[in-house]
């Protein structure tokens, strides 16, 4: 049995059931009351539990996780407050990863495992547009086409639009216009740096999911100060990940402990103008990755980011301090305070704005998985060091990890692009040639010039013993339609 989380102390301690970890929760509260605090000290206390975390530091501040504390006089004075004598300052195993390669292991996904809904996402499509970007990816699954990265995509972009009029019987109409739209959306994402996402090798989620040689279980830590900049990319990038530990995890049922706890920081972003069809798909992920082990934590300013449907779901709850300034901040603290359980010796919605640093309204599931009444208390102190680490300091932990240099190094295999190119080269010789089928494949393969005959000729180099990850697509599992092959090294 694992042991309690001691999370906060009012005149008693505060725990966190280990075995109620997975029925996720949420650290609100405005910039600066000490949601990093709050979040850095439940992945600790998961680490020591052997549970692998996930988190983003969009602020450049958690990567101090990795280096022992015991420099801040505030985090002494909590340790004094709270009488721990057994508390001890030290560093945590750490991976750091980045999207753009730069502060951590370069982070990828292939174009066909992100697929088109969360793609369509990323590049903010209207209906038509989507409908185009779907009917692409279904050529090229039918076509044996890998779509590993942007320049695979493109290829597929420009190869509909030269066929469309052959594709139309099969597949329905093609927009030029649509086609074109998507080509420049494209571009803005390149110029995001989202070509150094999409690509190979791509992330195997298993390495993210490792202990220490101490059994304490690696935090995750994505740089993600540059990914915000571009947001989209941001919540996408988070969702798609969230919806692969979905597909790959078995289910579990009630565990001991999590397998994985993931936080979801700056969450409105997730939410922020997504339409309702994907609000539903999100909900219905964080309402059944539970039975796969997985504890979701969403960090957010605003309790009113995240919509109830979801927010009905967070058991474990931490609330730091809201400002009431205007009718709309009034409005989330009320909403904030009805969320918990009433305590009748605490008025929650004046607490609210009342509350310090360090300082929250906590409420968490006892062993029966029922809300406890809200408690005003403090929250235990880090045993790591707060703050950035330096650049010597991280380069010690990139290279210090098992899989350093795996993922440094860039895959570009025969995929879509290439076969294309190839069929464009043969096209007048299988111009010659007389047709031979008819239905859907043949229109498709005789306008590419003899695609499908090129990919048969090329399957073993391009694909070998990989056949397990062919045509891999990543809708948020088997709940957006398509399940996702799982990949081996």
């Amino acid at each position: 049995m694992a042991n309690p989380i001691l999370l906060a102390q009012d005149t008693d301690s505060i725990f966190l059931q280990p075995k109620m970890a997975n029925r996720h929760g949420m650290i609100a509260g405005a910039t600066g009351t000490g949601k990093s605090v709050t979040l850095r000290v439940l992945a600790e206390n998961f680490s020591r539990q052997g549970i692998p975390v996930f988190m983003a530091d969009v602020k450049g501040d958690l990567a101090g996780i990795s280096q022992a504390g015991g420099d801040n006089p505030k985090v002494a004075d909590r340790v004094t407050q709270f009488g721990l004598t057994d508390h001890q300052y030290r560093a945590y195993p750490v991976a750091f990863w980045d999207v753009f390669g730069e502060q951590g292991h370069p982070l990828r996904a292939t174009i066909s495992e992100m697929g088109p809904m969360l793609l369509g996402r990323v590049m903010n499509l209207n209906d038509t547009q989507a409908g185009v970007l779907n009917l692409v990816f279904k050529v090229a699954d039918d076509g044996g086409l890998l779509l590993l990265d942007l320049k695979d995509l493109r290829a597929m972009l420009r190869h509909v639009a030269d066929h469309a009029k052959e594709l139309t019987t099969s597949y329905g109409n093609v927009s030029a216009a649509s086609v074109g739209a998507i080509q420049r959306r494209l571009l803005e994402l390149e110029t995001q740096g989202a070509d150094k996402f999409f690509g190979e090798p791509a992330l195997d989620l298993s390495d993210m999911m490792q202990s220490g040689s101490d059994g304490r279980g690696v935090i995750n830590i994505l740089a993600a100060d540059k990914l915000l900049t571009s947001p989209q990319l941001y919540a996408t990038f988070l969702l798609w990940l969230l919806s692969e530990l979905y597909e790959m995890l078995p289910e579990v049922g009630d565990l001991d402990k999590p397998k994985m706890v993931f936080f979801f920081d700056e969450a409105h972003l997730l939410f922020t103008d997504a339409p309702t069809a994907l609000l539903t798909k999100i909900e219905q992920v964080v309402r059944l990755i539970r039975s796969k082990g997985v504890g979701v934590y969403f960090v957010s300013q605003n309790p009113l980011d995240i919509p109830d449907l979801v927010l009905g779901q967070l058991g474990n709850r931490v609330q730091h301090a809201l400002r009431a300034f205007t009718p709309r901040d009034q409005k989330a603290v009320k909403a904030a305070a009805t969320t918990f359980r009433v305590n009748p010796a605490l008025d929650t919605e004046a607490a609210i704005t009342e509350l310090g640093v360090g300082e929250a309204l906590v409420s968490v599931l006892d062993e029966k998985g029922t809300p406890t009444i809200v408690r005003r208390a403090f929250i235990a102190p880090p045993e790591s060091r707060l703050g950035a680490i330096t650049p010597q300091e991280r380069t010690s932990v990139i290279q210090g990890s098992a899989f350093y240099g795996h993922y440094e190094k860039a895959l570009d295999r025969e995929s879509a692009y290439e076969m294309l190119q190839r069929s464009a080269q043969q096209a007048p010789v299988q111009e010659e040639a007389p047709p031979q089928e008819s239905g859907m494949l043949s229109g498709v393969m005789g306008a590419a010039g003899g695609i499908f005959g090129a990919f048969a000729k090329s399957a073993a180099r391009s694909i070998g013993t990989q056949v397990a990850r062919e045509i891999s697509r990543g809708l948020l599992g088997g709940i957006f339609g398509g399940g996702t092959t799982r990949r081996r090294r």
